[in-house]
């Protein structure tokens, strides 16, 4: 069975750092993209991160470029995101992802991690 635990997250003040982890068992993803997506209260489901399957090549969204850092540990089956420079606009669930490659859509999204929440105070 397919399971993606996503840990780590919890409450920080604007400007500090936080990283949050998410363990797969059930299948080696070590020949597939990894990511995180993260969704605010009232808005829809948005990329955040990815890194492909050997972890040389990564993609973040504009907003979080140069403060994020996606990682994997391909022989924990476990993909990283490290967040500096907390921001308020940051506090969402955040969600593990697996895909084919490294997608920017979640309909393109073959597995999903539950989600834990990370909230950024002012």
């Amino acid at each position: 069975q397919v399971q993606l635990v996503e840990s780590g997250g919890g409450l920080v003040q604007a400007g500090g750092s936080l990283i949050v982890s998410c363990a797969a068992s059930g299948r080696t993803f070590s020949s597939y993209a990894m990511g995180w997506f993260r969704q605010a209260p009232g808005k829809e489901r948005e990329f955040v991160a990815a890194i492909n399957w050997s972890g040389v090549n990564t993609k973040y969204t504009d907003s979080v470029k140069g403060r994020f850092t996606i990682s994997r540990d391909n022989a924990k089956n476990t993909v990283y995101l490290q967040m500096n420079n907390l921001k308020p606009e940051d506090t969402a669930v955040y969600y593990c992802t697996v895909g084919g490659s490294m997608s920017t859509s979640p309909g393109l999204i073959s597995y999903w991690g539950l989600g834990i929440q990370v909230t950024v105070s002012s």
